[in-house]
């Protein structure tokens, strides 16, 4: 549970898509830590609640939809400039990855759903971010992509190639948005999250001894990156993907 109480307010405020649990919390976590505001999105109404209470009525709220909804995107970014006033960062990180497989066997229609949830709805969120406030007074974005995005991924190719997709956006985003805003992409390798559970459950040590930082990856890892590259430090940074992957990727190319 984040600290309430007796902090300094920055003054500014992020909007965190998929921000109910896992990295998206980890995230709203950081921000809040440093004094921001954050609006978090999330398909659930009882997850917002929750995660809302946890970070602080004081310094967040909760808009529940499904990320690739235009509806949702469009009350998204309306709520959190009605509550207020401004939306400085953006970070894009819901995502879906339904299907594990080889992707020559990949129903098309789940394809289209990774891409509108993964790829479509972070452009849309960006679009809308961009013209209620970023265009006039500045920010940063920041994408949630993967290291699956950046090298061929056994059994998860949609996923993999919509963070491939994704991390050519914010080079695209970042050339058109700039100078008023700078866009950057994260690429994390495994996180300890409910979404990824499936890739070290049970076999937690295993997994990790891949790592040379001998662990998996923690929302709060992310959250401290996005937290550097949404502040002055990072003022001369954008369109760049920040591989976040414990060491796991030295030797490969990555």
């Amino acid at each position: 549970m984040a600290e309430q109480g007796q902090r300094q307010d920055s003054g500014r405020v992020a909007l965190i898509t998929g921000g109910s649990r896992g990295i998206g919390y980890g995230i709203a976590e950081a921000l809040i830590a440093r004094g921001d505001r954050v609006c978090i999105t999330g398909r659930s109404e009882d997850s917002l609640r929750e995660a809302v209470g946890s970070l602080g009525a004081d310094r967040a709220m909760g808009v529940a939809g499904k990320a690739h909804d235009p509806a949702h995107q469009a009350e998204a970014v309306e709520k959190v400039m009605d509550a207020y006033g401004r939306v400085d960062y953006l970070i894009n990180n819901a995502g879906t990855n339904p299907v594990f497989g080889p992707i020559a066997e990949l129903d098309l229609d789940v394809a289209r759903k990774v891409f509108e949830t993964n790829v479509v709805s972070a452009l849309a969120f960006a679009q809308r971010t961009w013209a209620a406030w970023q265009k006039a007074n500045g920010g940063a974005i920041v994408n949630i992509a993967s290291v699956a995005g950046l090298s061929a991924s056994p059994f998860i190719g949609a996923y993999g190639v919509s963070k491939a997709a994704m991390i050519n956006l914010t080079q695209q985003l970042a050339h058109e948005f700039a100078p008023a805003v700078r866009v950057n992409a994260i690429a994390p390798a495994v996180i300890k999250t409910r979404f990824a559970a499936a890739l070290y459950e049970g076999r937690e040590e295993e997994a990790a001894a891949a790592y040379p930082m001998a662990r998996l990856g923690t929302p709060e890892d992310i959250g401290g990156a996005v937290a550097f590259l949404t502040s002055g430090d990072s003022g001369w940074i954008t369109g760049q993907t920040l591989v976040v992957d414990g060491g796991k990727f030295l030797n490969s190319g990555v």
